[in-house]
């Protein structure tokens, strides 16, 4: 079967959670099919991005989009009542270029992920499969919930344009995906049960357990420009870790991650270490002490809590990231409901080892179990494949 494969971004490098999904659904569906990728791309292409890309696909084409262009087409989307998601990367010279691809490839199936680019197949009658991923709409009211309020009034129009948007789309495609049964239940549409639930996995022969020199008491990961990871670390600087330094002064975070906005870097300082990029995000997990992750926005399974705990470091997060990825509390993991709860986890961790060893293993097991690469792209691969008629 030849699949032809629409993304907002190039999938390379793997430091965002759509493209490292995206990655590994190509690198999974590649086994069996002709895989014919478009990418729209509004940043300067990574060097090695072809190169990473090019095992998996019979071709690859990527579609540049200009910052004049996206000026222009978010004023437009003033106007055009589609969600800023959508109007951001839409244009109709891209819809030209992929129009002629579908038409010269001929795919018997259409795979886009996430609704920013489900209006340039909307039209096609091919067999088609969304993979909403994350429900942006909630991503949107949390991130209204907490703006300035000049802000508000533009959140709260995005958080409706999107909730209208996300209900449109499920009728535009025979095969719905998302990454978690709380996401589903986001979804406005009274067949929203019909989305099938895939989960991310992880690379457990990529991402192992390391013994080295612990250098770091905490880590926090993930691109440290997105808002929720901006959130979560000015909360745990600002919030938690005063508390813990009121019990043990001398424990240090460091905050690894790409793009760290100019509020990330206001946050280093004696006891805390911003990374800015990182090449090889395993030498961070394996030289700290614990994984700590207060997300308090944000939708979507959070790639970095299946990382640690493959890696074996010890995970606290929210009980809104393990909504998705529903770890056993106390067991598997550990959760924070205020910053006192956070800084009494990390100090109960880090003056019981015994406590922190029964703690990585059974989330350890529980990864294996449940987050295997294999048999998740098992249900895709059936999926996909159930829905073009011999």
């Amino acid at each position: 079967m030849k699949i032809f494969i629409l993304l907002s971004r190039v999938p390379y490098p793997l430091e965002k959670g759509d493209k490292l999904r995206a990655f590994h659904f190509i690198k999974q569906l590649s086994k069996k099919n002709k895989i014919v990728l478009c990418a729209l791309n509004d940043k300067k292409l990574h060097p090695e991005a072809i190169n990473a890309l090019s095992p998996y696909c019979e071709s690859i084409h990527i579609i540049p989009i200009s910052k004049f262009v996206i000026v222009l087409n978010l004023i437009k989307g003033i106007f055009n009542k589609l969600p800023i998601q959508v109007n951001y990367f839409y244009s109709k010279k891209a819809q030209k270029t992929i129009d002629k691809l579908i038409v010269d490839s001929k795919p018997d199936h259409i795979f886009c992920q996430l609704v920013r680019v489900a209006e340039y197949v909307k039209k096609y009658s091919i067999p088609k499969t969304i993979d909403y991923q994350d429900v942006f709409s909630k991503g949107a009211h949390r991130q209204m919930e907490k703006a300035a309020f000049y802000f508000k009034p533009v959140l709260y129009i995005e958080y409706r344009r999107l909730v209208n948007y996300e209900a449109k789309v499920f009728d535009w495609f025979k095969n719905k995906l998302i990454i978690s049964y709380p996401d589903r239940e986001l979804i406005i549409h009274p067949n929203k049960s019909e989305i099938k639930v895939i989960p991310n996995g992880v690379d457990t022969d990529y991402l192992k357990p390391k013994k080295v020199k612990k250098e770091y008491d905490l880590v926090f990961t993930g691109n440290m420009g997105y808002p929720p990871n901006i959130d979560s670390a000015e909360y745990l600087v600002k919030k938690i870790l005063p508390l813990v330094h009121k019990i043990n002064p001398f424990v240090n975070l460091v905050i690894a991650g790409a793009n760290p906005s100019k509020s990330v870097l206001n946050l280093e300082s004696e006891h805390v270490i911003v990374t800015g990029w990182v090449e090889d995000m395993r030498e961070y997990y394996a030289k700290s002490k614990i994984f700590i992750a207060p997300m308090q926005i944000g939708t979507g399974l959070q790639n970095k809590l299946l990382e640690a705990m493959a890696m074996k470091i010890p995970c606290i997060t929210s009980a809104l990231a393990n909504s998705a990825l529903n770890a056993i509390e106390n067991e598997e993991i550990l959760i924070g409901r205020t910053e006192h709860e956070y800084a009494n986890h990390i100090i109960s961790l880090l003056t019981n080892e015994d406590k922190m060893e029964l703690l990585v293993e059974k989330a350890y097991a529980f990864i294996l179990k449940n987050y295997n690469w294999d048999a998740i792209f098992e249900q895709l691969d059936e999926l996909i494949g159930n829905s073009v008629e011999p």
